[in-house]
């Protein structure tokens, strides 16, 4: 029988581990988009089960997710009107990479649509740097009282949150091309 000697948890430094996410994640770059519309189409099908619950009492009859490219700009977004995100679920899901808010949604809100939600890996995201050299952003939570929050990342680990003008509930997501 053998003794255990120590312990603990393995430490990753995200200045080497980012690079090779963002690089290598997925072999398809392409697959970004589909990742970030499966964002919006979970962001809708989550605000659908909280206004079920009685939780939000708003308009939930007109899903949309649009996508924009803007040639001059080099920029691709993409725009739900789901559930939006609060500072807090950003700093939560956003900003720890593989933290996927999937599972403790649907152990929030169970009652039957389990398989609407498609994301459950936390990873889909950040696809994104596979294609754009800035990611922003732009969203407003379902919830009343919510500010609204701009999120930015240049591709580094670090990112900044700030206000945002956005006044409708939902999501748009700029992706910057590289």
């Amino acid at each position: 029988m053998s003794t255990t000697l120590e312990k603990g948890k393995i430490s990753i430094h995200t200045e080497n581990i980012f690079p090779i996410i963002k690089k290598s994640l997925y072999t398809d770059h392409e697959i970004f988009l589909r990742e970030l519309v499966s964002n919006g189409v979970d962001a809708i099908a989550k605000l659908k089960m909280v206004a079920r619950t009685g939780e939000y009492s708003g308009d939930v009859t007109n899903p949309e997710i649009e996508i924009k490219i803007d040639k001059e700009n080099q920029t691709l977004s993409i725009t739900d009107n789901g559930i939006g995100m609060t500072a807090d679920e950003i700093k939560k899901y956003i900003n720890q990479v593989a933290f996927s808010s999937a599972e403790e949604f649907i152990e929030k809100y169970k009652g039957g649509e389990e398989d609407a939600i498609i994301g459950h890996f936390g990873l889909g995201f950040y696809s994104s740097f596979m294609v754009a050299k800035k990611v922003e952003i732009d969203t407003l939570s379902y919830q009343e009282g919510a500010e609204a929050i701009h999120w930015s990342c240049d591709g580094s680990p670090e990112f900044e949150l700030s206000d945002s003008p956005r006044t409708e509930r939902g999501t748009t997501i700029t992706l910057t091309l590289q």
